[in-house]
């Protein structure tokens, strides 16, 4: 590891820092429903005609199964009509190729992916989608499923803060409030920026080119054709990639996703868009301590998330940096190590940075093809999504995320060391441990059932593309992927069969509101209670010994439950690399 290596990763993680407490600052104006932020005069407006049209009272709050309650019927309305704009595709306008109505198990797929904030993808963007789907569609779903996610951690933030009350806030007040306040304005600008990389945004037809020199190409019939020209794929893409990165979302336009130079054209578009990634996961960390007083806790669980993702890096990095050691040993291995999946003008290094970042938060969005890494490096974005995507996590569902280990983690080892097990005043007992553990346990219980289902299923089997313990990873990778919201996936797996559609749409319901229930239960039982003085007895919540302990809480919790599969896909791929045999 070179100099410029460390400079570059400081650099990186100093500039993080300064953009999550400058947005901080203003999130806490956002997600106060009484806020006044610098954008009134232009937003004020249209929330107060948004309120009107749709009957809301912005002044009544909720308990947390009415806001539960709201949220579910928002989704669900989303869904349906995201599976229907789908289906009739090709009545719709804006839809230059032609394209007809997507499949059934396919739209499901879709509809179920935007709409948890997921956007896994089993078809290419710019051969399956028309330029209406993607944005009354997909791109609509890119604000709603982000919004909903934030407004999700913005109520357990207001329930840490209250004492003795039954309502957590307005979901419908909170989820405009991000929209048209936090996400449009962010979205807007960072459109402007890759508008400048050139990263194109118009509604032409696709552009065709002569090659100047045709190849031939074998089909998926076997048949070989002559190709002498090529299409170039258009449409409004800077505006879809601009949200896609800010709320996590991580669905591309085109296939190859970031990796398209259209998508992701320059190294500054790069680094803009791991940083968009970060952003809004990193500010509400410290949204957190604002909220409730204590500063210094904000900064010590931005620091827990930010540890998760330097040791993610620096493991990733190395892996990809150390080349394949059968390259290595006939001297045929890259400078830069392996190379193989990666665009050349991103390198290793940005390519691993991208990777972890991407996963390390509910993204999903890829520069580089994650199933061509050495099996330490795919290692690292398959634990980062099984850990729940706590470092930095999505927006809003990292912050909450995390707030679970904290949950469980004060009640461990504050019983251990003999401490009285309270968070910020609030009595950690019973039924909040089971409220934290039973989230923790639905993302377990998806992950590996599902798993262990396609992989004792013929239609299962039938979808890997490599035998052995890389075809359990590409397994295990996909419903990682779906259940935490991911996107991502190990693009060996051959998904988009009715079977794999339906099961991953399945792991993707169950990895956002089967988790989301009692994550907003937990925020209904802290809500109700009263604050207690706090005492020399009570758990630290800042400091070393709090970042020490909760790095333990989420590795014993979160990560021992996968330390089985994960030794028998890419660990044990690992060493039967280092043996010489290959999958």
């Amino acid at each position: 590891m070179t100099t410029s290596f460390w400079l570059t990763l400081g650099l990186f993680f100093a500039v993080l820092a300064l953009v999550s407490w400058a947005l901080a600052l203003y999130l806490r104006a956002v997600l106060d429903p009484n806020g006044k932020t610098w954008l009134d005069p232009v937003f004020g407006p249209l929330e107060r005609w948004t309120y009107r049209l749709c009957g809301i009272d912005s002044r009544k709050e909720e308990d947390w199964k009415g806001y539960f309650a709201s949220l579910l019927v928002f989704n669900v309305v989303g869904l349906l009509l995201t599976y229907l704009i789908l289906r009739i595709q090709q009545w719709l306008p804006l839809n230059p190729k032609g394209f007809g109505p997507v499949s059934p198990d396919l739209a499901f797929n879709t509809a179920v992916s935007f709409t948890t904030n997921t956007n896994w993808q089993n078809y290419p963007g710019e051969s399956t989608v028309s330029s209406f789907s993607q944005m009354a569609g997909l791109a609509v779903h890119n604000f709603t499923s982000a919004a909903t996610g934030i407004a999700i951690a913005s109520a357990f933030v207001r329930a840490l803060a209250r004492a003795g009350v039954k309502t957590i806030g307005n979901f419908w007040v909170d989820l405009v409030r991000t929209t048209y306040y936090l996400l449009l304005p962010l979205s807007f600008g960072l459109a402007v920026v890759l508008l400048s990389q050139g990263v194109p945004q118009n509604f032409s037809p696709y552009a065709r080119a002569q090659l100047v020199e045709p190849v031939v190409i074998t089909g998926a019939d076997g048949k070989e054709r002559r190709m002498e020209t090529q299409e170039i794929v258009q449409g409004p893409i800077a505006s879809q990639e601009a949200i896609k990165q800010l709320g996590t979302n991580g669905g591309g336009y085109t296939n190859a996703n970031s990796a398209h130079p259209f998508e992701n054209s320059t190294p500054l578009s790069n680094l803009l868009e791991i940083l968009a990634v970060l952003c809004i996961p990193g500010a509400l960390a410290l949204y957190l301590g604002r909220v409730v007083g204590r500063q210094a806790h904000g900064w010590a669980v931005w620091g827990v998330m930010a540890l998760l993702l330097f040791g993610g890096i620096l493991v990733c990095w190395h892996a990809e940096a150390g080349g394949n050691p059968l390259l290595v040993e006939q001297g045929l291995s890259s400078v830069e190590g392996n190379r193989e999946g990666k665009e050349a003008r991103f390198g290793t290094l940005d390519s691993a940075l991208f990777a972890v970042a991407t996963t390390a938060t509910s993204c999903g969005a890829v520069n580089s093809l994650h199933d061509s890494y050495m099996p330490l490096g795919g290692l690292v974005p398959l634990f980062n999504m099984e850990l729940g995507e706590v470092a930095f996590g999505g927006v809003g569902s990292g912050l909450y995320g995390m707030l679970l280990f904290v949950v469980l983690g004060v009640f461990l080892f504050g019983l251990m060391i003999g401490r009285t097990p309270e968070y910020l005043g609030k009595k950690i007992g019973a039924s909040e441990v089971k409220m934290a553990a039973l989230s923790i346990l639905v993302l377990n219980l998806s992950i590996l059932g599902m798993s262990a289902w396609a992989i004792a299923s013929p239609w299962g089997l039938a979808g890997i593309a490599n035998p052995g313990p890389h075809g359990l990873s590409e397994i295990l990778y996909a419903f990682s992927s779906t259940t935490a919201n991911n996107g991502s996936s190990f693009a060996g797996l051959s998904g988009n069969t009715p079977w794999y559609n339906t099961t991953l749409g399945i792991a993707m319901l169950a990895g956002r509101y089967l988790m989301i229930a009692p994550v907003l239960g937990l925020a209904g039982l802290l809500a109700a209670q009263k604050t207690a003085a706090a005492t020399q007895a009570a758990f630290p919540v800042s400091g070393i010994l709090f970042v020490v302990l909760l790095l333990a809480t989420v590795f014993i919790v979160g990560a021992l439950n996968f330390f089985p599969v994960l030794a028998l896909g890419p660990i044990l791929e690992h060493f039967l690399l280092q043996a010489g045999q290959t999958f």
